[in-house]
């Protein structure tokens, strides 16, 4: 349901920015003897000529319309150029039309804060650079104006005969107007610039609407097309609202418009005056109410999100009439298609973007040829989405098989049979950016390494283990680019995170970013010493953030990996990597009989490192209480909160009679002697 926001007391510049007839210019700029004639694109389905997705302006005269197949589309009008649409994997491919859009929001996002609402079309949120230009250039200023801005069209505004220019003109430069229009003017000098400058870069015409909210501005950019644009004054806000049909209205074009046409007799966003907010709160309950009492005044505190980048992704294909899916292999060779499609788009997304989805969910419509409950709908199933084509198909063919036995309830036990799938996509939503600066915890082993491999060579016969995996990759993608550290020196610069891999739909949303980050490593690490989890490879750097026993120690992969095998996975630890593996493998160091780790295995190696270096050790144990940080303990894993709490006990020491990898060891840095 429709959500109320109070607009702010401060006057806003929203602009909203459409691309026109889309598919059909970039068509042109592609085929540029198609410019100024009659042109359609149409689906790659070719029954009837093919489904029209956009008729140009042109053909439009002679009476095309986007509702037409082709054939039907020629009939009207026989010079007609229709232009199929690119096709991949047996259905549209609309890459080169995101290309194109991306092109146009690049462009718009260098005058505000800016939001991509779909692949043509933009909100601009233009408040800080009309203030900006009504400071130092205000309009009445201006010596002359250029006539793309001359040719706006300003709702309320009457021209008593005058030349419409002309009225315009003394509009934007009127010195006695308040200060909500004054922005407007500025606010419309910037649009008419970047509408030029979209045509001039890109080829592609642009009409906008201009206004002091979003809901304002949307409707105004579709009133004069194409390549015009609007605006929408504080005034003329209820001759605009007055006879708008209700069903136009973002947000009402569905069940909640009809329940206003069919239970109330609202047919124009005019008649909602006629209720009382409270009114309008008893029918449709107190937030619903309130937004729709606003809108019906004009207000709305919806806010431009700052977006440059789809909020999702999906794939989807429709199989009309006979062409529906009627068995599970059908729908499962076309899922494998789409699941490809959508797991190549989510990879590029995180190569070129850094960002990660987090939830798969797939829709289908649905028949039912003999059931009298045909007309229910086929729900929509949802799951945490792990990143690879192959687990992507897995899970939404489980999505769908958990939909289907819903849908078809005792139905199902009829072999399966008398239904039909009419449409089938899958999606990827909840995608956040990866954050900056975020640093994963095999960074730090990898700094580790890197730092013994100066004084003793790892044995390069060993295979390589990776033995952190990811909740989004199964064991088959460990070794794609989401899986790999990327560095940009030895040790340091950004890296894409790596988080664990489950095979269940059980995962959770971590409440903190360094829960998120599954860096317990690097927060014990800085605990202990000061320093960050992966510092520079300077040596001289090291020895400053380092303690004297830490410079020595050696930990190779075979040692680290002969550990964990003998360590028993808890079902707490069941996908995860504990920090514990990395504080056992810290006992393994040089001592001044040169020991190396590599020639012994498991605990037997362990206990010889304690015999020959426990006297050597002794004040390690010394510690300050106050001097542990609480909130970083209470972040750590539950094992390990409960060892480090046993150990904050005053004047006691821990028992080393056996155990040397005691995570005591990791906190403590040895005093100075």
């Amino acid at each position: 349901m429709p959500i109320a926001r109070p607009e702010t007391s401060d006057s806003r510049i929203i602009a909203h920015v459409d691309i026109d007839c889309f598919y059909v210019q970039v068509e042109q700029r592609k085929q540029p003897h198609l410019r100024g004639k009659p042109a359609a694109v149409v689906q790659y389905n070719s029954w009837k000529g093919g489904g029209l997705i956009a008729v140009g302006y042109e053909a439009r005269k002679d009476g095309v319309k986007r509702s037409m197949r082709g054939d039907e589309a020629k009939k009207v009008c026989p010079q007609i150029h229709l232009v199929q649409v690119p096709v991949a994997r047996g259905k549209a491919d609309l890459t080169i039309y995101r290309n194109a859009g991306s092109e146009v929001v690049s462009i718009l996002a260098r005058k505000g804060r800016c939001e991509r609402a779909s692949i043509d079309e933009v909100y601009l949120d233009l408040t800080d650079a009309a203030e900006l230009m009504l400071k130092e250039t205000p309009p009445e200023s201006l010596e002359s104006i250029d006539e793309e801005v001359l040719k706006s069209h300003v709702l309320g505004l009457n021209s008593n005969g005058k030349d419409e220019k002309e009225t315009v003109r003394e509009w934007l430069q009127q010195g006695d107007a308040d200060h909500r229009d004054k922005l407007l003017a500025c606010g419309a000098l910037i649009v008419a610039e970047l509408r030029l400058q979209v045509l001039k870069e890109t080829e592609f015409t642009c009409s906008a609407g201009i206004a002091h909210n979003k809901m304002l501005a949307k409707l105004a950019s579709g009133m004069n097309k194409p390549a015009q644009q609007t605006i929408v004054t504080s005034s003329s806000v209820k001759g605009l609202l007055e006879t708008l049909p209700i069903k136009k209205m973002k947000q009402l074009g569905g069940k909640l418009g009809s329940s206003l046409q069919t239970d109330h007799g609202v047919n124009t966003v005019g008649d909602l005056l006629q209720f009382s907010e409270g009114k309008l709160q008893d029918f449709y309950g107190v937030n619903t109410g309130t937004w729709l009492w606003n809108i019906a005044r004009g207000i709305s505190g919806e806010e431009v999100e700052g977006r440059l980048l789809p909020k999702s992704h999906g794939s989807g294909k429709t199989f009309p009439g006979p062409s529906a899916l009627k068995t599970l292999t059908a729908v499962e060779k076309w899922l494998k298609e789409l699941c490809e499609e959508l797991s190549e788009r989510l990879q590029s997304d995180l190569e070129k973007n850094k960002r990660i989805a987090h939830t798969l969910t797939l829709h289908a419509n649905a028949y039912k040829s003999t059931d009298a409950d045909s007309h229910k709908k086929f729900p929509s199933k949802s799951c945490p989405l792990r990143y690879g084509a192959v687990k992507i198909q897995e899970d939404a063919l489980n999505l769908f098989q958990g939909g289907l036995r819903e849908y078809l309830g005792s139905y199902m036990g009829n072999e399966c049979g008398g239904w039909g799938i009419t449409n089938l996509s899958v999606s990827a939503s909840k995608i956040i950016a990866i954050p900056s600066g975020t640093s994963s915890i095999t960074k730090y082993f990898h700094c580790r390494d890197q730092l013994q491999s100066s004084s003793e060579p790892q044995n390069e016969n060993l295979p390589v283990e990776d033995d952190l995996s990811s909740p989004i990759i199964g064991a088959e993608s460990r070794h794609s680019p989401l899986h790999q550290t990327e560095q940009k020196d030895e040790c340091g610069g950004e890296g894409v995170p790596t988080v664990n891999d489950t095979s269940g739909f059980d995962q959770y949303e971590p409440e903190s970013k360094e829960e998120a980050r599954g860096d317990f490593a690097g927060e014990a690490f800085r605990l202990s010493t000061g320093a960050e989890s992966c510092p520079t490879s300077k040596h001289n750097e090291m020895k400053t953030s380092l303690p004297a026993k830490e410079m020595k120690m050696k930990c190779p992969n075979d040692v680290i990996r002969s550990n964990d095998r003998k360590r028993k996975i808890t079902t707490k630890e069941k996908g995860t990597s504990s920090i514990l593996k990395f504080l056992q493998s810290n006992s393994c160091s040089s001592s001044k009989q040169d020991t190396k780790c590599s020639s012994l295995g498991g605990q037997d190696q362990l206990d010889m490192v304690t015999t020959t270096q426990t006297s050597n050790r002794t004040d390690i144990w010394s510690y300050k209480v106050d001097e542990i940080d609480q909130s970083v303990v209470n972040e750590l894993p539950p094992e390990i909160q409960e060892e480090l709490r046993s150990l904050l006990r005053p004047k006691k020491r821990a028992n080393m009679s056996k155990d040397s990898s005691s995570i005591a060891n990791y906190f403590s840095p040895a005093k100075n002697k």
